[in-house]
């Protein structure tokens, strides 16, 4: 462990729940809940004002409606997530060229390595000017540890939540992590932390003081040894600039269980749609097409084809997936579908772009020339506004969908730099309403979209008043 707390750990707050509630100022202190909002759907990220009520990540959303049924709920936007995703990394990349990302909402960042921060208060100036740069880019707040190791650096930020930082100092490890319980550790989930308390074993310290040989013989010898290593304090992880990219994929589950096979068709070339998206905007191709399939039962198949090179052509990975449809049976219906891409590579083969022309004239010189069948096409269904969505009224500007149903969307009018707005209540075919692109966050960036760095704020400089000790935005853990 090095001898000065030159890591940082970045977790936003509540991420998806706080960008929805920057981005509507309906909302701003109200319990909101973000996920799939069908009878299968899960909570992906609450507020701290629906935590309140006992909700929490990966609950049913029926159980959440239940704990908060005043709260918010909404689709996730995570095109927007992503940028603001964006501008986030960019920041943490102006301090280090190591960033370790773990997901949209949190990173390691290696303080050191970037000539940033070299003793505890370098450290805290850095970690104290960062969550000011990102409220100013941003509008939406982070929490920030700061420690020796990985391990201490996120057990840091999350005792930061929200919107804090703490700072662990070297040699006051120990100290700090003997009184709490055993599932602060990573890797000590509900099935561990029972086994240990059965054991008699509820704390940090507790774990430290039964020995390494007793935690080998009660949870065998590799996560025996790691525990308590990581009891002691012992986390000599580096931060890793880097993590390849293994796939790319995009799946749906669907509220109602879909029996028709033609459906089951449109629905995988519009998931190899997006896939292809994703994967183009990563500057990435891939040989290895996959098709995921759960069935009413909840039984899953998975199937997958590898090209004879890598591709992001749409058409081709359309044709590999529809074909790897065909060896599927989806005979009482299909819940769930996915395509991904994997294989991956940053160059594409050029004679790929003509893989599903050569195809389907394969196809067409094996079969003769019949009359057309009539084509079958999924009857025609109403718009969806999906809640929570951006949406544009041709006379009334920009506003976001509250809610939809019987035939009728409701919209509040508003943005994320003007007051509360008021509330209309429109045919869900009514032509002057449409879908929009997201607002920035921040009013000045307006000229242009969420994401772009061009547009952005300048981030602040540190005030010279901070001198890193004592506020409210500066605090030291023994």
């Amino acid at each position: 462990m090095r001898p000065a707390p030159t890591i940082l750990h970045l977790d936003m707050d509540a991420f998806f729940a706080s960008v929805e509630q920057a981005s509507k100022p309906s909302l701003r202190g109200k319990a909101v809940v973000v996920g799939g909002l069908g009878p299968r759907g899960v909570v992906a990220t609450c507020s701290y004002e629906a935590r309140v009520f006992g909700v929490h990540s990966a609950m049913p959303m029926g159980q959440a409606r239940r704990l908060a049924p005043h709260a918010a709920y909404l689709v996730p936007r995570f095109e927007l997530y992503r940028s603001i995703s964006e501008q986030v990394m960019r920041l943490l990349r102006e301090l280090s060229p190591l960033v370790e990302p773990l997901s949209l909402d949190e990173a390691f960042v290696d303080l050191e390595a970037g000539g940033t921060a070299w003793d505890a208060e370098s450290a805290r100036l850095a970690g104290v000017k960062l969550r000011t740069d990102i409220r100013t880019v941003t509008g939406v707040t982070g929490s920030v540890g700061l420690a020796a190791s990985k391990m201490l650096a996120k057990i840091a930020s999350e005792e930061a939540k929200p919107d804090g930082l703490v700072l662990i100092p070297p040699g006051t490890e120990r100290a700090m992590l003997e009184p709490m319980t055993v599932r602060t550790l990573p890797g000590v989930g509900p099935a561990t932390g029972d086994h240990l308390r059965r054991a008699g074993i509820t704390t940090v310290g507790e774990i430290a003081e039964a020995g390494e040989d007793e935690l080998v013989r009660l949870l065998g010898k590799a996560h025996g040894h790691a525990l308590y290593a990581m009891a002691l304090a012992r986390d000599e992880r580096p931060v890793v600039a880097e993590r390849e990219t293994k796939s790319v994929s995009v799946e749906d589950t669907y509220d109602v269980d879909i029996h028709d096979r033609v459906r089951v068709g449109v629905e995988v070339g519009r998931l190899a749609d997006r896939c292809v998206r994703r994967l183009r905007a990563s500057g990435l191709s891939g040989r290895t097409i996959v098709l995921k399939v759960r069935r009413y039962d909840f039984s899953t198949l998975t199937r997958s084809e590898t090209l004879r090179g890598p591709t992001d052509d749409p058409a081709v990975v359309r044709e590999a997936a529809a074909r790897l449809l065909d060896s599927v049976d989806t005979t009482g219906g299909v819940r769930l579908l996915g395509v991904g891409v994997s294989g991956l590579a940053d160059y594409t083969q050029e004679d790929l772009f003509a893989q599903a022309a050569e195809g389907r004239a394969e196809e067409s010189a094996e079969e003769p020339e019949t009359e057309p069948a009539e084509e079958h096409r999924p009857t025609p269904t109403e718009r969806r506004w999906p809640a929570g969505h951006d949406v544009r009224h041709a006379q009334l500007g920009h506003g976001w969908v509250q809610g939809s149903g019987l035939g009728r969307v409701t919209v509040r009018f508003e943005t994320p730099y003007s007051p509360v707005g008021r509330v209309r209540t429109f045919p869900v075919d009514d032509p002057e309403l449409s879908p929009a692109d997201p607002l920035p966050l921040v009013a000045g960036a307006e000229g242009g979209e969420a994401g772009q760095p061009s547009s952005l704020p300048r981030p602040a400089s540190l005030p010279k008043s901070w001198s890193g000790g004592g506020g409210p935005d500066a605090t030291s853990r023994p």
